[in-house]
């Protein structure tokens, strides 16, 4: 660990200093690179000094224990013990943040949720949990984009896509990528029954086109009118676009502008997004199970939280998490979940990485 700390600290260092190169500040890809790596790197450099301060303070605290005086040795040994809990603590937070970071958690996404079983409740509730990200966006100063859906007239969705721009935008979500099922009394239940219904929830790293090659030659473009839930938003002219990718059939559509090329634009992020992640859902499935992340593959067949109203219970089967939260969560205050969820991400990949 030592060697690795060295080797961060000397990056970060070096890092530094060409963060003050003329040459570099006037080159803003380069700049805007580092300063995402100088970045990253520095809550591990504040916590390896956190951590050799907690060694100095040992190492003369335990120079002391040599005094004649009974009182100061007493206290040289307690300033010892408090040393060495934070230099543990301290080496446990080093050993996560050493961990090789996910490549794609410092970027935009795009979400994608659709209702399941269930019908109308479904579509409902596929409406609510757009309300939880967005609200959630909101707190974390993301922004919100809508790039297509397909409302109820009810005020539901059966799907909806959306982009959430901000900073480790995917570091925050990337564990929502699954089905979510909701036990509640639909509105629409006159006998006050419990209903059980399910939406999937997909998480895609926004990808520049620079990641995923396309050849323009593979892609069948379409246009056709708007339309919506009860008449609304439909347009005389052709401004939704849909997009085929004919090598893999990925389909992607985008109607929510007035602008044809504005749609096209969105749709084509849309396809960049899917077909990246296509190809790193090959690469997860070549891995052996137990070298798997423990919260989950990130399928979105695999039910990953239920939502029970009647009870306030949102529960995590991935962690065993149940917290009796649920108008909190609903309202975006979704820390706590998301928190547990990256923790046990790391922790499992710490063990993983010890064996």
């Amino acid at each position: 660990m030592t060697e690795k700390l060295d080797i961060a600290v000397a990056r970060y260092d070096e890092i530094s200093v060409k963060l003050s190169d003329p040459d570099v500040v006037s080159d803003n890809k380069l700049y805007t690179e580092l300063m995402r790596e100088y970045k990253n790197l520095t809550p591990l450099i504040e916590m390896y000094k956190k951590y050799k301060s907690a060694e100095n303070c040992f190492e003369d605290a335990k120079f002391a224990l040599n005094d004649n005086d009974p009182e100061l040795r007493k206290m040289a040994q307690d300033e010892m013990n408090a040393a060495k809990e934070d230099m543990e603590h301290f080496g446990e937070e080093l050993k996560f943040l050493l961990l090789p970071r996910d490549p794609d958690d410092d970027k935009s996404v795009i979400v994608e949720i659709r209702a399941c079983a269930g019908g109308e409740e479904a579509a409902l509730f596929a409406n609510s949990m757009f309300r939880m990200y967005s609200m959630y966006a909101a707190r974390q100063g993301w922004k919100i984009d809508v790039m297509s859906s397909n409302p109820t007239e009810l005020g539901g969705y059966r799907e909806i896509s959306f982009s959430v721009e901000g900073e480790g935008v995917y570091a925050k979500l990337k564990y929502e990528s699954g089905v979510h099922r909701v036990q509640r009394v639909p509105e629409t239940e006159s006998q006050g029954r419990i209903q059980t219904s399910t939406v999937s929830v997909a998480i895609l790293p926004e990808i520049e086109d620079v990641d995923v090659n396309i050849n323009p030659a593979d892609l069948t473009i379409q246009t056709f009118r708007s339309s919506g839930a009860g008449g609304q938003h439909i347009n005389k002219t052709e401004s939704a676009v849909r997009i085929i990718h004919n090598p893999t059939g990925t389909v992607v559509e985008c109607q929510e502008e007035r602008s044809q090329m504005k749609n096209k634009d969105k749709a084509m992020k849309m396809l960049y997004s899917k077909l990246y992640e296509a190809e790193k859902s090959a690469r997860d499935n070549a891995i052996a199970e137990d070298r798997r992340i423990q919260v989950g593959s990130g399928d979105r067949s695999e039910r990953i939280r239920t939502y029970n109203f009647p009870q306030s219970r949102v529960t995590d089967h991935r962690i065993g998490l149940t917290l009796y939260k649920l108008d909190d969560i609903m309202n975006g205050f979704c820390d706590e979940v998301f928190d547990a969820l990256r923790v046990a991400d790391r922790t499992a990949k710490l063990l993983r990485q010890e064996k």
